[in-house]
């Protein structure tokens, strides 16, 4: 499915559940994720309780963040192994959660990496059927 302007932005306006889904199924098949990345590294959100590493199902939702204080930003993939292999288990160590698919009125649900990881095997499961 290509991703015209219209469909982007319908799917941003998606509830936090659907912009989950959406995320988990585009991970799945397309075996990676997409970050924001600067010279200093993976760029963060932050809600009251935590700080949190944003993530996209793909390069277009990740680059319509390139604005204002992220104007220095790329947007970047990482594999569905290494970010099952590296990032989750860094994640946990550092004490970060994951801001699933956020829209740009910055809201998005916050996962703890355990939990992202297990909706992720959930997904995984429900592919292969």
């Amino acid at each position: 499915m290509t991703l015209t302007p219209e469909l982007i932005t319908t799917i941003e306006e998606y509830d936090e559940q659907k912009r989950l889904k959406y995320l988990l199924e585009a991970v799945i098949k397309n075996r990676e994720i997409w970050i924001l990345v600067d010279e200093h590294g993976c760029m963060m959100l932050n809600t009251e309780d935590q700080d949190c590493v944003p993530v996209w199902p793909n390069k277009a939702f990740a680059q319509n963040w390139i604005t204002d204080d992220w104007k220095d930003c790329e947007a970047e993939a990482i594999s569905l192994n290494k970010w099952q292999s590296r990032w989750i288990p860094g994640l946990e160590e550092d004490e970060l959660a994951i801001v699933v698919f956020p829209n740009q009125a910055e809201e998005g649900l916050v996962l703890f990496p355990n939990e992202f990881d297990f909706e992720l095997s959930k997904q995984s499961k429900k592919t292969k059927k």
